[in-house]
């Protein structure tokens, strides 16, 4: 049995495989799979987390199978995801842990794991670390256990980092942003990056409790923001996500800029064109069309920026990611970075001395249409013919004039139903009855 997922292992914490008895047993399958491949010497993990109270649980529990099996741990606290990966490779540690449920709701957690790279964990690596689970705990000498301390700068370097992606002629003294920490792992540095460059700063939901992340708030629930930004006469809002690996953009007017019209403005207002851009297939028809006519080539990877990352390795690009804001940018960070990304377009904003919306004018998205069905039980819609005849008689309809993409979550017992055409209310009526087509099938 495989516990990873396409992103770690995730799920509702106290239940298998989110529990302090399999974060114990996977800490020391993880130590003893890194002592394999550095046979002699401790090797050293630093370990991260967002803002949920059984956060606190699992890093104790992860930290002590790790120690038993003779790795040092440095410990960062409550940071981002894209941290974790940078301090990995700037502490030169053998791996990275992450712990965090990313958007999901404060009673889900999960456990990620970084290489020495701060890349995602090769797969063979990830399969010796299942295989060492079914392994009992055995501690055969003491004086090979590791020990943990934790890192107290770590906050003032990744701040420092984020900054250094910025280019050193430029500032944000002129612009006035609010941002929105979703009470996630993002609360402090965040809003820190942007007052250190100059900016006039308004942070929202900022204030974990263990119990609030992604209440709300953040990049899924962007609503508030969009308020906020006219509230406060901003020249733009800023949304994070739980793990603030994903961002959404508001402009002056208070209208989103999601991740496609982060890709276009890199792509195409950037004072270098990229080589090209790696979407996926969540991306809408109309990014596509629009680099076509700035002759930026473009591809797509499956959902997931692990397939993003693939797909940009293969064509040695730098540019790429997913309309919910996940964005890569390899020529700054080795994995999404929500900050980062931000910081890339606020680049243009000062290089164009443009607003954000005049960065899009011209740019208008397809109607799309994103249900998503939630079930007791993953279930594979395409095993039964009677929706896989209706999804057939979707697409006809469609046919060169929109598109359909049913797919399961990877995260969570969901299955995704996308509609996209030229028409919103056919699109609605087609999302919504092949929705409840799929919960009657449930």
């Amino acid at each position: 049995m495989s516990y990873f997922g396409t992103d770690g292992i995730r799920g509702k914490f106290g239940q298998l495989p989110i529990t302090p008895e399999f974060a114990l047993k996977l800490g020391f399958a993880a130590g003893k799979v890194l002592k394999q491949q550095n046979p002699n010497r401790k090797p050293v993990v630093v370990m991260g987390k967002d803002t949920r109270l059984s956060g606190y649980i699992l890093e104790s529990a992860l930290q002590s199978g790790l120690n038993a099996a003779g790795v040092y741990v440095h410990l960062l606290g409550p940071l981002p995801t894209p941290a974790i990966a940078h301090l990995t490779r700037a502490l030169h540690a053998d791996a990275g842990i992450v712990i965090s449920a990313s958007h999901n709701p404060y009673f889900d957690n999960g456990i990620k794991f970084f290489s020495g790279e701060g890349k995602k964990l090769p797969d063979d690596v990830q399969d010796a670390i299942n295989q060492a689970l079914e392994d009992e705990i055995v501690i055969e000498d003491t004086a090979q256990l590791g020990k943990s301390v934790r890192v107290k700068d770590a906050n003032g370097r990744y701040i420092e980092f984020c900054k250094s992606t910025f280019p050193y002629r430029y500032n944000l003294r002129n612009l006035r942003i609010v941002v929105d920490c979703a009470h996630g792992a993002a609360y402090n540095v965040g809003p820190a990056v942007f007052r250190e460059l100059g900016a006039q700063v308004t942070a929202i939901y900022n204030e974990p409790n263990g119990v609030n992340i992604n209440e709300n708030c953040g990049s899924t629930h962007p609503e508030s923001l969009q308020k906020a930004v006219i509230e406060h006469q901003a020249d733009i809002g800023i949304a994070f996500d739980g793990d603030a690996d994903r961002v959404i953009l508001v402009d002056k007017h208070g209208n989103l800029i999601d991740g496609d019209h982060i890709l276009y403005i890199l792509a195409t207002q950037a004072k270098k064109k990229p080589a090209g851009i790696v979407g996926t297939v969540m991306s809408n028809m109309a990014l596509e069309f629009a680099l076509q006519k700035h002759e930026v080539p473009f591809v797509r990877a499956k959902v997931g920026d692990r397939y993003v990352l693939q797909d940009l390795q293969e064509n040695a690009w730098a540019i790429g990611g997913e309309p919910s804001g996940h964005i890569l940018t390899l020529d700054k960070s080795t994995t999404g970075d929500a900050i980062i990304a931000a910081l890339q377009v606020l680049t243009v904003m000062v290089y164009q001395n443009k607003a954000l919306h005049e960065l899009v004018e011209g740019f208008e998205l397809f109607p799309q249409v994103l249900v998503n069905v939630r079930l007791e039980q993953m279930m594979d819609p395409f095993a039964i013919p009677a929706l896989v005849e209706k999804f057939d008689q979707a697409e006809q309809q469609l046919q060169g004039r929109g598109r359909l993409l049913i797919r399961k979550s990877g995260t969570e017992p969901m299955i995704r139903v996308m509609v996209e055409g030229d028409q919103l209310a056919e699109v609605k009526q087609l999302a919504n009855d092949l929705a409840d087509a799929i919960k009657q099938h449930a």
